[in-house]
């Protein structure tokens, strides 16, 4: 059988005709009656294998890189038979990791392993539904952050939906990342205009509303030199040419809202 490349064959539990390929899974996690349980949910599945377990840090990051061979080469499975893995099929295509470990952290770990090995996926399994660990879990490059009150049956299709190369995020913190993402928007909207006086605000208002110097200049009781004057520093401090590009950069970020 000719070796097929390791990207090809990350993250995939497919069917072909009426064979399985088996989604290889690495667990960590610094208790190992967590571990063991986990192990007896996963293995039920006809489609998974453990194929090793950590629980440090360092011990996760090891062992990913010796399960993942350069080149692999992988028979298929026949599904609800599990042969065991030779040794240049064993590696793991996926991560359950704890956010806190014995020693060090789950989240450290995640970065290093995504930066080595970038076509791993890793989903963290955790207790804590803190915001700042939630975030750093994702800026860590992980598919996945689920709490371990989660029923089994949710966690396999988290790890199904994982091994499709989609990313999973417990329901209940649905809402707060929503939130972060508008409180970002908002941020980056508001230093958009940082460096525009309140004048040079709504001057740039009616120039998005199509209006010309000498109705700006009606509308605000000022003469039109000094409009032009105005026009002229927006320009300059929005770093754009003309008048129909600063109308265009005010829609976009929603100056109406910054006024």
């Amino acid at each position: 059988m000719p070796a097929m490349s390791f990207v090809r064959l990350l993250s995939l539990a497919y069917t072909c005709d009426d064979m399985t390929q088996m989604l290889r899974l690495m667990l960590v996690d610094d208790h190992e009656v967590v571990r063991l349980g986990m192990r007896a949910l996963l293995e039920r599945h006809p489609s998974f294998t453990v194929v090793g377990e950590a629980s440090t840090e360092d011990e996760a990051v090891a062992l990913a890189l010796e399960l993942q061979p350069d080149l692999v080469e992988r028979g298929p499975f026949r599904p609800h038979r599990r042969a065991p893995p030779s040794r240049m099929e064993v590696q793991s295509d996926l991560v359950l990791m704890d956010i806190r470990l014995a020693g060090g952290s789950g989240i450290e770990a995640c970065q290093k392993i995504k930066e080595l090995l970038p076509e791993t996926q890793v989903i963290m399994l955790t207790s804590f539904a803190e915001d700042e660990l939630l975030f750093a879990a994702i800026r860590a490059g992980a598919t996945g952050y689920l709490l371990k009150q989660i029923a089994g049956g949710d966690v396999i299709r988290a790890i199904e939906a994982a091994a499709r190369g989609e990313s999973m995020l417990d329901p209940s913190l649905t809402q707060r990342v929503f939130f972060e993402v508008r409180r970002s928007i908002k941020k980056e909207e508001a230093i958009a205009f940082q460096d525009l006086t309140a004048q040079e605000r709504q001057v740039l208002l009616l120039i998005a509303g199509g209006k010309t110097n000498r109705e700006i200049a009606t509308d605000l009781f000022l003469s039109e030199g000094t409009v032009r004057n105005y026009v002229s520093s927006i320009l300059s401090k929005l770093g754009v040419s003309n008048r129909a590009e600063a109308a265009a950069y005010a829609i976009k970020h929603h100056l109406q809202d910054h006024i």
